[in-house]
């Protein structure tokens, strides 16, 4: 009976690196530094288990070379889009090819792509959210292996290089120029609210703090999607959907609110829809505000008020620190490799539009 073949993990295992490493200085990918120790213990560990690197298929070099991941967690919501433009535009500009993983916000497919990706060898990788808490130690791992940048929420502490945003920020403006035009009783709609989301608890967090500093801690109601709503594959009026439906169900209530503000730009449009069909006049009767700042909200017809944190520019410099990271790892051996996490932050803008207006005065 012939002996069992030796396979790769448990190369890694005997040399107590990982499959990735083995992979790498096996198949002499020089895009990646080694110490010489690390090569040595790998060529040992082969050699005494008299392993050897299977031979590469023709068709996998196609999708070598100049590559760049980016996961989204979906493509509908016009946010990721842009982000994704600035992206491929800093790419182009240096040669390189963008390979985007929509994850549709499911976890089995998320798991499925951390599990593949370092199969694939891109260069660099760029999370255009929050990786899932459950794969953050996955994901501090392959950040060791691959240049990595992760634009997020800034409370999330990860050794990672960052474009963040600190979503309370764009909760607390929202939720000023509300105040500040006299409204007194608002609504807040929002996708659904879950621990893999905190994103979105955060902005809602400032808006209803802002509040209760004004003293209106019970002015602020806040009307979240049913969580089941996010396991179906998400369409491209989805969030739109969430904001129309939310607004009808409020206005059933018959609840005196005089302003409702959308976590984002395409449920404003919804909440915005939905009140036309009901004969509401925006602003004279209800002022809406969203966050984003997209294209369509600067629409004259439109005229969304909402904020700015300059996204196309966020995914500019996510593209360009990963670039920038790639070319260390050519230049520098990797014992004398500088550490440094690069961090980029920009403070949100309101943009004034004619969808806010003073608060109602009851008849």
């Amino acid at each position: 009976m012939s002996k069992k073949k030796a396979t790769s993990t448990e190369v890694a295992r005997e040399a107590g690196v990982s499959q990735a490493t083995v992979s790498m200085v096996l198949n002499k990918k020089y895009n990646v530094s080694f110490s010489k120790e690390t090569i040595a213990r790998v060529e040992a560990a082969a050699k005494k288990l008299n392993y050897n690197v299977p031979k590469q298929r023709t068709r996998k070099s196609n999708i070598h070379g100049k590559l760049i991941v980016v996961v989204c967690p979906t493509l509908t919501n016009p946010y990721y889009v842009t982000l994704l433009q600035g992206i491929e535009e800093v790419a182009k500009e240096k040669g390189f090819n963008v390979f985007v993983c929509n994850t549709q916000r499911n976890l089995e497919i998320e798991e499925r792509l951390l599990k593949t990706i370092q199969g694939v060898q891109p260069l660099g990788i760029i999370y255009t959210c929050n990786p899932s808490k459950i794969y953050m130690e996955k994901i501090s791992e392959i950040s060791r292996e691959i240049p990595m940048v992760i634009i997020n929420n800034r409370e999330t502490i990860l050794e990672v290089n960052a474009v963040a945003l600190n979503n309370r920020k764009p909760g607390i403006l929202m939720a000023r120029h509300l105040l500040e035009l006299g409204h007194k009783k608002v609504a807040f709609i929002s996708p659904p609210l879950t621990d893999r989301q905190q994103q979105r608890s955060k902005r809602v967090e400032g808006f209803v703090n802002e509040f209760k500093n004004a003293g209106l801690a019970d002015g602020v109601l806040v009307r979240s999607a049913d969580p089941d709503s996010e396991e179906a594959i998400p369409n491209v009026n989805s969030e739109y959907n969430i904001g129309y439906q939310l607004t009808k169900e409020l206005l059933k209530e018959h609840l005196e609110v005089t302003a409702i503000a959308g976590l984002n730009d395409m449920i404003a449009f919804g909440v915005m829809d939905a009140l036309a069909e009901e004969k509401y006049k925006v602003p004279g009767d209800i002022s809406v505000i969203g966050c984003d700042n997209t294209l369509f909200s600067g629409m004259r017809q439109v005229s969304l008020t909402t904020i700015e944190h300059f996204v196309p520019l966020k995914g500019r410099d996510a593209g360009e620190i990963v670039l920038k990271l790639i070319a260390e790892r050519k230049e520098w051996k990797l014992e004398e490799r500088p550490r440094s996490i690069y961090h980029i932050e920009y403070e949100p803008k309101l943009i004034v539009r004619r969808s806010t207006g003073y608060a109602r005065t009851k008849k």
